[in-house]
């Protein structure tokens, strides 16, 4: 399967230590700025319950989920304790000429 490169958004538009949603066809991804500048994606809504993670704390490389606290390692999409045990699926990202843009199946 290929992939899709897809504009996301400038890549100031996230902050340090941030999580942004975005939605591309009907898909939701959690797109995320380490604070090292790095960026990541993931699944956006939260293995559990299906809820957007984008509404979470970021906390060093986690997101923890609103709902039920869940968290997640956003670098690996790994579940890192109860009540979640199932990863995040993790997406590429790359930055081109100050966008960022997201690789999501073709």
């Amino acid at each position: 399967m290929t992939e899709l490169w897809i504009d996301v958004c400038a890549v100031d538009d996230i902050d340090e230590e941030d999580v942004m949603r975005f939605d591309h066809g009907q898909q939701t991804y959690a797109v995320y700025r380490s604070a090292d500048s790095e960026f990541y994606a993931t699944a956006g809504l939260c293995t559990h319950e299906s809820i957007h993670l984008a509404d979470g704390l970021v906390m060093e490389h986690v997101i923890e989920c609103p709902k039920h606290n869940g968290r997640f390692d956003y670098r690996s999409g790994k579940a890192l304790g109860a009540p979640v045990c199932v990863n995040l699926k993790t997406y590429p990202v790359r930055v081109e000429a100050g966008r960022l843009q997201l690789a999501v199946p073709n």
